[in-house]
């Protein structure tokens, strides 16, 4: 799997998670895009078939407020203003599309690049998590046969040292 480097990295700073879905908002990709933000918005009003809700979605002014205070952006004004749009993975590959710049092409491909690193990552820590409930479940059994073991020598050191029959053949006379 691949790390994320520094430019990488830039664009993970821009990724937000809203309504569950890992979505970058329209002033951030306006900017990676080499555009401004009302050309984007005026670009999606006029496509707006290709952006189904799934794709893209308006925040409303719960999500921009809680936005602006759990994260590193000043102010609702800093968003532009209006109540921005939010582009998931599939949007954003949309959206490059109907900007039509090679600096959008160039840059969407980058971002879906992160996306997929995102996905790799999050395989990969799915599957040391079910290794690690392999190895507890191997634990617990294991913890169960030691007290198995102790149960059945604790039983033998108190056992009481009678005299036994003797065991074998046996003469007559």
């Amino acid at each position: 799997m691949k790390e994320l480097n520094t430019n990488d990295q830039q664009i993970v700073e821009k990724i937000y998670l809203i309504r569950e879905i890992k979505v970058m908002l329209d002033k951030d990709l306006a900017e990676m895009y080499g555009t401004i933000p009302k050309r984007l918005r005026q670009q999606v009003k006029r496509n707006m078939e290709r952006f189904p809700e799934h794709f893209m979605f308006q925040l409303s002014d719960k999500e921009v407020d809680s936005l602006v205070s759990q994260n590193a952006i000043p102010s609702r004004q800093s968003l532009g203003g209006t109540l921005p749009y939010a582009f998931s993975e599939h949007g954003i590959l949309m959206l490059a599309n109907v900007i039509k710049s090679q600096q959008a092409i160039t840059m969407s491909i980058r971002i879906i690049e992160v996306f997929v690193k995102f996905r790799e990552m999050l395989i990969s820590q799915k599957d040391l998590l079910l290794k690690f409930e392999q190895l507890e479940k191997l634990i617990v059994q294991h913890d169960d046969d030691i007290n198995t073991i102790f149960a059945a020598l604790k039983q033998l050191i108190h056992q009481k040292n009678e005299p036994r029959e003797p065991i074998g053949f046996k003469l007559k006379g």
